[in-house]
């Protein structure tokens, strides 16, 4: 594949980008029936009836394409993360509703690392991450806490 990044080359700061994704209406409504079945993410008549006026993702949904967009984004790149998954997200906010047709892209900062002491195969990386749409409003934000393997000895 490429290069692995390890713990130790993850520097403060570092920064990527990713994306573009455009939502359909169809893959709103599927995710929906399948995970989160609230009548606003459903149809359009329903939503009009709420704050959100039209139809819109699940904020979970939105949460996926941020996932969708940032593993294609590694796999295109060629670098491979050290990854041993996540430990949780701190910070969760849906902003804004996402539409059918909104274009999304992605950012992550690492913004705080540090090595496990009880496990020192392992560190923590904190990121601080946001998904935006075609008029550059951020739709979500998120702090993912993810571990990764140390470089092998």
């Amino acid at each position: 594949m490429g290069d692995t990044i390890y713990f130790e080359d993850v520097l403060i700061g570092d920064r990527v980008e990713f994306g573009p994704l455009t939502i359909s209406r169809e893959e709103i409504i599927a995710f929906a029936r399948e995970y989160d079945a609230q009548p606003f993410h459903l149809s359009d008549e329903a939503a009009a009836q709420t704050h959100f006026g039209s139809l819109s993702a699940s904020g979970w949904h939105s949460t996926a394409f941020f996932m969708k967009m940032f593993v294609t984004h590694m796999q295109a790149s060629g670098h491979q993360e050290a990854s041993l998954g996540a430990i949780g997200v701190d910070e969760l906010r849906w902003l804004k509703p996402v539409r059918p047709g909104d274009t999304l892209r992605g950012t992550s900062e690492a913004v705080e690392k540090k090595l496990s002491r009880s496990r020192p195969e392992m560190g923590i990386v904190k990121s601080r991450a946001a998904l935006i749409n075609q008029n550059d409003e951020t739709v979500m934000t998120m702090m993912p806490i993810a571990m990764f393997r140390t470089r092998p000895a």
